[in-house]
């Protein structure tokens, strides 16, 4: 798990391929440094993988020339930490760790490497910064978080559907997905909705906890969980066979077949993490110097083609505010 595999060697507009190994800065062809960045990602779905895509063009618009060992989870915190403590090994000059378990990973393997992280929720409940304006220590990063997505979805559950019952599917082992489950119920109380939760532990337990939920809601809310929002395509069916409104954190799950989502692009917060990377790999910032960004921008984006599937007309007034894709 821990040999170099073949990365993105960046620099400038320019972008290579290559493979290596060692230890420390290299410089490349042009003479300046090149650095070694372990990359770790919970799971593959699509909202990580723009993240991860978003970080390298962060870099990239940085000028910054860097070498990239890719690593992916498949879902086990073992093997978070398995990844994380290979890099520490192989002495990379940065981790960027892409979801909660794997900047917690990170963290617990070292605290002198630099640490940026990309979709994590809330950061302090993690235990990964004291606070968000000042981490301290060894890393920093973004949110994927606005702070209003909970609170606007909520209202245009309450304000624009029928029935009271909203059932949210989320992984309770993950800290990142706790603290949005906490959120969503306080919102969804005020707001006089009821929320109906069933929790997995893994995404093939996805399926059958969303059919568990035939019956006893009227709508479902998936928000940014890892584990749920790679097998998006199981409650998807669901909500369609059953005409039940599917609302979803991010506007990738959108693109995958959730009705709607007040969402930002991955690509943005992840591109806000490589251009942090780049300050700390240049010497300019240390990364607990560095304040912890939420995203910048918030839309309401509805899917056509999953409002027909699961029977819900678009309203004239959604039309004005929303982007609307198929």
């Amino acid at each position: 798990m821990n040999k170099w595999t073949k990365g993105w060697l960046i620099s400038g507009a320019a972008v290579l391929m290559l493979a290596g190994c060692g230890g420390g800065e290299e410089t490349n062809e042009s003479g300046g440094e090149t650095y070694k960045i372990g990359v770790s990602q919970f799971v593959e779905h699509p909202s990580l993988d723009k993240a991860y895509e978003g970080f390298k063009k962060g870099l990239e618009e940085a000028g910054v020339t860097a070498e990239f060992n890719e690593q992916t989870a498949q879902g086990d915190q073992n093997n978070n930490q398995t990844i994380a403590n290979n890099f520490v090994s192989d002495d990379v000059d940065l981790i960027f760790a892409n979801s909660t378990p794997s900047a917690t990973a990170a963290l617990n393997a070292t605290k002198d490497i630099p640490i940026v992280f990309t979709s994590v929720t809330d950061p302090v409940a993690a235990g990964l910064v004291k606070d968000t304006e000042k981490p301290g220590g060894n890393v920093t990063g973004t949110i994927d978080l606005h702070p209003d997505a909970i609170t606007n979805t909520v209202k245009f559950m309450a304000e624009q559907f029928d029935g009271k019952n909203v059932g949210v599917i989320y992984n309770a082992g993950e800290q990142n997905s706790v603290a949005q489950a906490e959120a969503v119920e306080k919102v969804l109380t005020d707001n006089g909705l009821k929320m109906v939760p069933v929790t997995v532990s893994t995404s093939s337990e996805v399926k059958q906890a969303t059919e568990s939920l035939i019956g006893k809601v009227d709508m479902f809310y998936i928000f940014t969980d890892n584990t749920v929002v790679s097998a998006l395509e199981s409650v998807v069916q669901v909500a369609n066979k059953e005409d039940l409104p599917l609302f979803v954190g991010e506007k990738d799950s959108v693109a995958r077949g959730g009705f709607a989502a007040y969402g930002f692009d991955y690509e943005d917060i992840g591109m806000e993490a490589g251009k942090m990377a780049a300050q700390i790999l240049k010497g300019e910032k240390k990364a607990g110097d560095l304040p912890v960004l939420p995203p910048q921008n918030l839309k309401l984006v509805i899917n056509e083609t999953a409002a027909k599937e699961m029977n819900i007309e678009i309203k004239e007034e959604w039309k004005a505010e929303a982007e609307l894709v198929k």
